[in-house]
């Protein structure tokens, strides 16, 4: 079959690798019939999160028709039907699962004792995303082995298109987990940093969820034209302060609550905390940049609320602590539990209150995979989310 294969930093590919199989009694195989490019991909493309090997398949936003099933599926698949594929492997059977907290299941890391060693206890497996979550094989290819199957699905009505529902892999359920971890009351200002495709799920999301108003802050035209097509207040930050357009925005108080979209790549224009982190993580003395996470922990109003979806994998530096300490901010972190909040995300699409393919701009084969990284990556041709149909 044909992949795209992580050879290096900024060096992807599309090969011909082996065809997947079946490897235990709870395995499965579809034939991917989308797929997609994430931010978090991106992490691996410029190769910020160790764990990485020449020769593995990149992607975890992918969904398809079964072709084969393993005999200890027991009816819960059927050849045939469609299904979504979360990006966290679950076994659903763990302490974890069964309080649904997927993203850190027990069982699904088949290289749960270096995740141990990094980060004290072991998360979940995820597809096609370092060897630090399993090293599993990722789904933009033409067929994905996909292991815990009978769990680590998502069932999708025939009403509804591959491009409706192909989000509900990752970004979706993410800005929805975003937004849900803020409690947002009618009363409050959500601001949102980043709006790439998380970002704009976030926006969405918060506006369902009943928000007075909704900030988004970035510095990309077409990224801020979707923000404000989806209901959002918008902030150049190239053109003017974040924060005195906050402060202009909510009476001097600050948002109550605060969405960091952006993660371990941030940007800002020029800036000292910036200069810094660039010279430190090219000294290779800190891994991530944290400007956003710490402008949110300045700007947010005492007492409210830190919400971080936005990927970070290593190290970060000048954390202002001790504010987010003495303002009595709640931080509220993690990846994504998807399973938890497909069938109410199923059923909103399929009532037509969220369409995600709205975010999608570009849509190509396989073979056109390695440029669209670069043109993603680079923010050209107006690209927000790639769509790809193997």
């Amino acid at each position: 079959m044909r992949a795209l294969v992580w050879h290096g930093t900024q060096d992807i590919r599309c090969d011909t690798v082996p065809d997947p199989e079946i490897e235990h009694e709870r395995d499965a195989i579809i034939k991917v019939t989308a797929c997609a490019i994430c931010g978090s991909d991106l992490h691996l493309y410029d190769h910020f999160m160790p764990g990485m090997k020449s020769g593995d398949i990149m992607g975890h936003e992918t969904m398809g028709e079964v072709v084969e099933v393993g005999k200890g599926i027991n009816g819960a698949l059927k050849k045939g039907e469609r299904i979504v594929i979360p990006f966290t492997i679950i076994c659903g059977e763990c302490d974890q699962c069964k309080r649904g907290f997927y993203s850190v299941c027990e069982r699904s890391n088949r290289n749960k004792h270096i995740a141990s060693k990094a980060f004290g206890h072991t998360t979940a497996g995820l597809f096609g995303y370092t060897h630090l979550t399993g090293g599993y094989a990722g789904g933009q290819a033409e067929y994905l082995r996909v292991p815990f199957a009978d769990k680590t699905h998502i069932k999708v009505p025939d009403s509804l298109t591959d491009e409706q529902v192909l989000f509900l892999s990752d970004i979706l359920p993410t800005g929805w987990q975003a937004a849900v971890q803020c409690d947002i009351e009618p009363t409050d200002t959500v601001a949102i940093w980043g709006a790439g495709p998380v970002g704009q799920m976030a926006i969405r999301s918060a506006i369902l969820l009943g928000a007075k108003q909704v900030v988004c802050i970035d510095r990309v035209p077409e990224r801020l034209d979707m923000a404000r097509a989806g209901g959002a207040i918008t902030i150049n930050f190239a053109e003017e302060s974040v924060i005195s357009r906050l402060n202009e925005l909510t009476g001097g108080k600050g948002p109550e609550k605060c969405i960091d979209s952006v993660g371990m790549e941030a940007h800002a224009s020029a800036t000292i905390d910036s200069m810094y982190d660039r010279a430190k993580q090219a000294m290779m003395l800190e891994s991530d940049r944290p400007h956003v996470l710490r402008e949110m922990i300045y700007v947010c109003r005492p007492a409210g609320t830190l919400s971080v979806p936005g990927v970070y994998g290593g190290l970060i530096d000048k954390v202002p602590f001790g504010a987010l300490m003495n303002k009595g901010l709640t931080l509220r972190t993690g990846q994504t539990h998807v399973n938890r909040w497909t069938d109410d995300l199923v059923r909103l699409i399929d009532e037509g209150k969220i369409d995600p393919s709205f975010v999608i701009t570009h849509r190509v084969g396989l073979e056109d995979g390695p440029e669209m990284y670069r043109t993603f990556r680079d923010k050209k041709d107006g690209c927000i989310k790639v769509m790809i149909r193997p």
